[in-house]
């Protein structure tokens, strides 16, 4: 019996502690939480110098993301400062109360994209749900769902500031809403919310994605939901803070998304990335700076990578830069061919022409004959034949010529074709071609047994006529070099 009345007593002794425990756990707050961690000490010493103790431990409901101590070695490294120093700090209070929310929000209440605003009102918190996990701005909740009394603590990686990031620029102009539905789509806030990086952000307008998906023939739901979203956006985005001041022409930065680089055009018409123009430059924040474009750009491989590529086309490339052809050439929605005169067909021409390298890149003409070595279509070695004319991006024609399988362009040889990009092909040829070759347009037949042929400079002027008779009707093509012809194309009336 007194066996039995023991155990009965030790039974309610020890459900009546349970039950203690039990409340005084619920009877936890969100400061009792943080106060007692092992890993907070450094944030418990921060709420205390701020005077928030009393608030964390009163009876609203907050949620509060806690930084570990190793958290804020982190963010003191970054900051330069000491421990000391970020207690004594005026902006203390502020730095505590943008990790507050006024209301319990468990780790199953956040979704991805959402912004909610914090005690520190200053600017909303940009919260990622996606495979990587759960993130605050750029501070990953290691520690979710610790429950109080009083609200709810989610243990972070990293410690979270109110600072405007590239991301507020796109949220604030009204013309970024696909680019921030992209970007919350591909789980980027947490990179470019980091109040730590130095970014430069490429950033399209609503209009210019539209413009883009239709060149694509996409939706924008079908864009969100492509594997290629995240190599799509990080070629958009420089590692570090670049202002336009910063940007010179023929300049190559490489973007996040390093497979291509960025090709950058200053001049008269303005600034490019690519084909893009920036129509809104310089648009500072804390992590970086914003620019608008019109245009959405792609690290597809163009015609001009491939020229960039070879080592054999410098002078080439120099001039496409000198004469602000980049934007055209890089375009990923083009369809171009290219007959790529190579270093030595280049040399050969500045000593037939008698100039330098410096006095061609300086030519007012320089840009017209770039053009007249570029077609506005995609020309395979197989779609070209004998005697065809090709109109090129200068508006007049070229001639083909093909013998025992060579194939010639004017004064021009091939001598590497089919070199394919993502916006057209590249025929390497051994000579920067002329435009001495009469047009269709500027051959007048004046009598049923003449012609008359006609011969123009490189700018397209005549320079001599000759009236000539034969029995047929046909019109003839004279390819002159250093004086002399060359090579003879006729077509029969």
């Amino acid at each position: 019996m007194k066996n039995s009345l023991m155990t009965s007593l030790k039974n309610v002794v020890c459900s009546a502690l349970l039950c203690f425990a039990f409340i005084n756990m619920q009877a936890q707050t969100v400061y009792d939480f943080i106060s007692t961690s092992p890993n907070h000490t450094t944030l418990t010493a921060a709420i205390e110098a701020a005077g928030l103790e009393s608030v964390l431990s009163g009876t609203g409901e907050y949620t509060v993301f806690a930084p570990t101590d190793d958290a804020f070695v982190a963010a003191l490294g970054e900051l330069g400062l000491t421990a000391e120093e970020l207690l004594a700090s005026d902006g203390l209070v502020d730095i505590l109360t943008y990790h507050v929310i006024g209301s319990s929000v468990l780790s199953t209440d956040l979704t991805n994209g959402m912004t909610p605003t914090p005690l520190n009102d200053v600017n909303t918190i940009k919260v990622t749900v996606g495979d990587a996990g759960v993130f605050v701005n750029q501070a990953q909740v290691v520690g979710p769902d610790n429950e109080t009394e009083n609200g709810v603590v989610h243990v972070t990686d990293g410690v979270i500031l109110a600072s405007e990031t590239v991301v507020d620029v796109a949220l604030s102009t009204g013309v970024h809403n696909t680019l921030v539905a992209a970007v919350i789509e591909a789980e980027l806030l947490p990179a470019l919310t980091n109040p730590f990086a130095e970014l430069t952000v490429f950033a399209p307008t609503d209009d210019a994605f539209i413009a883009a998906l239709g060149e694509l023939g996409l939706t924008a739901e079908e864009l969100l939901a492509s594997d290629g979203l995240v190599d799509i956006l990080t070629y958009h985005v420089i590692g570090s803070s670049v202002l336009s001041t910063d940007l010179t022409n023929g300049m190559t930065p490489t973007p996040l998304n390093d497979v291509n680089t960025i090709k950058v055009t200053v001049g008269d018409a303005g600034v490019f990335v690519n084909q893009a123009q920036v129509v809104g430059p310089d648009n500072e924040t804390e992590n970086g700076v914003v620019h608008v474009t019109d245009g959405v750009i792609l690290a597809s491989e163009t015609v001009v990578d491939v020229a960039l590529s070879t080592g054999v086309h410098n002078t080439l490339v120099a001039a496409v830069i000198e004469a602000e052809l980049l934007p055209a050439l890089t375009n990923p929605f083009a369809e171009l061919t290219v007959f790529a005169p190579t270093d030595d067909a280049f040399i050969a021409a500045l000593v037939e022409l008698g100039l330098t390298a410096e006095e061609l890149l300086a030519s007012d003409e320089l840009a017209d004959i770039l053009k007249h070595h570029v077609v506005g279509s995609v020309a395979m070695s197989s779609d070209l034949s004998d005697g065809m004319m090709i109109e090129s991006l200068l508006g007049d024609d070229l001639i083909v010529g093909i013998s025992n399988e060579v194939i010639s362009i004017n004064n021009a040889v091939v001598t590497t074709a089919d070199v394919t990009s993502n916006n057209g092909v590249v025929h390497v040829v051994d000579a920067v071609i002329d435009n001495s070759t009469s047009n269709v347009e500027n051959v007048v037949t004046s009598e049923e047994d003449s012609y008359y042929l006609y011969t123009v400079d490189l700018s397209g002027k005549i320079i001599d006529s000759e009236r000539r008779f034969h029995q047929t009707h046909q019109i003839v093509f004279d390819v002159y070099s250093s004086g002399k012809v060359t090579k003879r194309f006729s077509i029969q009336q």
